[in-house]
């Protein structure tokens, strides 16, 4: 019996240690959420990081991994003259992972030099909302 229970206890360890780099963490946090910015909108933005303010300042920031997605033309506001940078920043700084597609970035010709320095990047924003949902996020579209 307690050769299975370290069996499982290992098995369970392995998996987490395999997760990738961009997941680690969010198993630590009591609750996940994911929001996904595809508009090319000052309002769009600042609704979105108006929410990721509200959830941190209403469950403890400590409790909540938030994550903002960026793809399409939402990817506009994510550079480094946009209208929002200095309120992306502060989110940021504040413990909000904001993520760049980089499918996008290439379609719009954008480098990494283009774009905000704060932010972090995922290969494609669509499949970053697809892995966060199976993982158990709450999804919101503001």
């Amino acid at each position: 019996m307690k050769t299975t229970s370290l069996l499982s206890a290992l098995a369970a360890a392995a998996l987490l240690a395999a997760l990738p780099a961009q997941w680690a963490g969010a198993a630590d946090k009591e609750h996940r959420v994911v929001m996904q910015v595809s508009d090319n909108d000052p309002g769009k933005w600042n609704l979105a990081l108006n929410n990721a303010r509200n959830i941190q300042k209403d469950l403890g920031a400590d409790k909540v991994d938030v994550e903002i997605v960026a793809y399409g033309p939402g990817i506009g506001m994510l550079k480094a003259d946009s209208l929002v940078a200095n309120r992306v920043e502060d989110a940021t700084a504040a413990g909000v992972k904001v993520v760049a597609c980089e499918n996008t970035m290439h379609a719009q010709k954008l480098g990494r030099d283009d774009m905000n320095k704060k932010i972090d990047y995922v290969p494609a924003g669509v499949v970053e909302l697809m892995l966060r949902q199976k993982q158990g996020y709450a999804y919101i579209r503001p």
